[in-house]
């Protein structure tokens, strides 16, 4: 995997919401879950862990889609892309789509989740996979992991 040189922009499909990064991931991820399978319409959804002071949406106003629960998936209201993901709790990082960003050739999943509902033909370059969400005592040794793989 390249490395994701900040800052970076990019948007959404008509480009009437746009966004920047000013901060390098700390965890890219696939998710296998149905629920992704189906907001993404595809096989899995993918993420960028973005910690939340680096990341501003500088144009448009997104909206909330999904579920519409205490977990925010926030869209472009006109186009109506998934873009990026606030989870429930977790206020210091974002989840965004980086195939929202202008340049996607650096992304590659380390981690990919959910693979018990993956579909069987679903394949990702991801280094570790998970039936479910990895537990939580695990998210620091894989967020060392990754910047270790990545950034050194």
């Amino acid at each position: 995997m390249s490395v994701l040189n900040t800052p970076m922009e990019g948007g959404c499909r008509c480009g009437q919401v746009r966004l920047k990064v000013s901060a390098p991931p700390i965890l890219t991820m696939a998710c296998h879950c149905t629920g992704c399978q189906k907001m993404s319409s595809s096989a899995y959804s993918l993420s960028a862990a973005i910690p939340a002071d680096g990341f501003e949406v500088t144009a448009g106003e997104p909206v909330v889609g999904g579920l519409h629960g205490a977990t925010r998936h926030y869209f472009c209201p006109h186009c109506l892309t998934w873009m990026f993901t606030r989870p429930e709790g977790m206020d210091w990082f974002v989840n965004l789509r980086p195939t929202m960003l202008d340049e996607t050739g650096w992304f590659s999943p380390f981690i990919e989740t959910f693979t018990s509902e993956k579909l069987p033909w679903a394949t990702t370059a991801a280094v570790h996979s998970y039936e479910t969400f990895p537990p939580m005592e695990a998210y620091e040794g894989l967020v060392k992991e990754f910047s270790e793989r990545t950034y050194s």
